[in-house]
């Protein structure tokens, strides 16, 4: 067979509209929450929960997991009664609906014991990250099905559910912000900071951003849609049924030749002494390129860097970035977001499995954050805070820090894909632990112990 013969063989086996719907199905794993994120800009100062709400959503966040876990423990306790395809629809049409529903009540509040609160908002959160979570457990095993080739495609997809609302917020903007003069009756300590002495005081006037926060979660609700309809093409499409790498016929048959050889297995046995189980229990990690010690060292820096990202720095976004301004919130917010995939983007013609590298990364990637973090504690009057240098080096070190990070965190990927299936499983575990414990950390000191100082944009003196 001629070159050209193979390479006309292999385009006429791959279904282009398959790779279409591969990549638009995994557009949906993350498009809701990475969209709430990059939104913040916009919310935060309409809201009552204000600079405290990233911390909320944080810990929200986390919780949410309890929806992966549940499939996680049904695998385990129920196999086979959990029906996989089911749970996709049901997660996809629900968080089409609760990004729809968020359009219109984000900005609905609830007088709870006295306090006004955006319960609408924080619940509808909740939701549509539990939809997020569950996709990383039911999404992927679903793609297997189909030949090795579109999964590349389903990652291409997962990567743009970050990519693309950060694009549609830079296309948003953020509204300029103008002080305007009020006159009414006025409680000098109820001020957020500083102090007036008279009843005309100064109050933030935000301007219309290019669209309004509704419409970009009404496009979050479309962008769901579309993942449900790819979903649904993928199911029913013939086209698709002839990419499959395995008939879920002989799916079936292989599960009971799987459970008939566990079952033999399992009855034979073995005495606690014998040089198979003694090899077992004292062999090297995955595929033994590393020692126990890298591995706890990759292990370590995994949970560390996914702690500073995922939550401990993320509770004090606003805090870092609302003293210089909306306008700094707005970019520090949507250029991290686009960091991440560019990133991993890189890390794909330029991989790295080295040690030194990933150590001497994390350790910059760390004193940025303290660059931040250090920002947060003295927020609302942080270094340069009436200097649009202060603004510029506030957006370069969240973009910068999301990067290196980022960078990071493929890197170890890289490392635990060499290394096996189990080094995949431990890495997914870690990932959820050291995110949690750091919206555990953060959620008190924000919220309990005001180790972080909200400010007002118009009466703050610095």
């Amino acid at each position: 067979m001629t070159l050209t013969n193979a390479v006309s063989k292999q385009i006429k086996d791959m279904s282009l509209l398959t790779h279409i719907l591969a990549c638009l199905f995994g557009m949906g794993s993350w498009v809701t929450i990475c969209g709430l994120w990059v939104e913040l800009p916009l919310i935060v100062p309409q809201v009552p929960e204000g600079w405290y709400l990233p911390s909320h959503l944080s810990i929200l966040t986390q919780v949410a997991n309890v929806g992966p876990l549940f499939v996680t423990l049904m695998h385990r306790f129920r196999p086979g009664m959990l029906n996989e395809t089911a749970v996709i629809y049901f997660i996809v049409c629900f968080g089409t609906l609760a990004s729809l529903l968020l359009g219109f009540l984000w900005k609905e509040t609830v007088i709870v014991q006295g306090v006004e609160r955006s319960i609408y908002l924080l619940i509808l959160t909740f939701f549509i990250s539990t939809v997020d979570c569950t996709s990383s457990v039911t999404f992927l095993p679903f793609m297997m099905q189909l030949k090795p080739e579109y999964l590349t495609t389903y990652y291409v997809g997962e990567g743009l559910s970050g990519l693309v609302p950060a694009l549609v917020a830079l296309i948003q903007g953020v509204g300029a912000m103008h002080c305007v003069n009020s006159t009414q009756d006025f409680n000098p300590n109820e001020t957020i900071s500083g102090s007036l002495d008279s009843a005309n005081y100064l109050i933030p006037h935000y301007l219309p951003a290019n669209f309004s926060a509704q419409a970009f979660f009404f496009f979050l609700a479309a962008m769901m849609f579309v993942c449900f309809v790819a979903f649904l093409l993928l199911n029913k499409l013939p086209v698709v049924a002839r990419e499959r790498s395995i008939s879920l016929k002989s799916q079936g048959a292989i599960r009971i030749s799987n459970f008939v050889r566990e079952k033999k297995n399992s009855e034979q046995k073995p005495m606690m002494n014998s040089p198979n189980v003694i090899k077992k229990f004292s062999g090297k990690f995955g595929k033994g390129t590393y020692s126990w010690a890298q591995i706890v060292y990759i292990f370590i820096i995994l949970a560390w860097v996914n702690a500073l990202t995922n939550s401990v720095l993320l509770s004090v976004q606003s805090y870092s970035c609302m003293p210089y301004g909306n306008r700094a919130y707005h970019w520090s917010a949507t250029l991290a977001s686009l960091a991440n995939p560019v990133a991993c983007f890189i890390v794909m013609f330029y991989a790295q499995r080295s040690l030194v590298l990933m150590g001497f990364l994390t350790a910059l990637g760390s004193v940025i954050g303290v660059y931040i973090m250090g920002m947060a504690v003295l927020s609302p009057c942080p270094l340069l805070v009436n200097h649009i240098s202060g603004a510029i080096l506030i957006v370069a070190a969240w973009t910068f820090f999301v990067f290196i990070l980022s960078f990071v965190k493929v890197i170890i990927a890289v490392i635990l894909r060499d290394e096996g299936h189990s080094a995949l499983v431990w890495c997914g575990a870690v990932v959820q632990l050291g995110s949690l414990l750091g919206a555990v950390i953060m959620f008190p000191l924000v919220n309990v112990y005001d180790l972080f100082s909200p400010g007002d944009p118009c009466n703050t003196r610095c």
